[in-house]
């Protein structure tokens, strides 16, 4: 997948955030566990605590 990234990010995966509903583009630091990202920030994985 991340082969075939040419630099526009139209064809990379995204995902909404559980928290504040935004979209996430997936990033090289998520590769490995691209499944079990939920949240789009620190911030908001707080966030859903409270």
């Amino acid at each position: 997948m991340a082969s075939s990234f040419k630099g526009n990010k139209s064809f990379l995966p995204s995902k909404i955030c559980v928290v504040c509903k935004k979209e996430m583009t997936w990033r090289k630091s998520w590769e490995k566990n691209w499944e079990s990202v939920k949240y789009c920030s620190d911030a908001c994985r707080k966030k859903k605590q409270a």
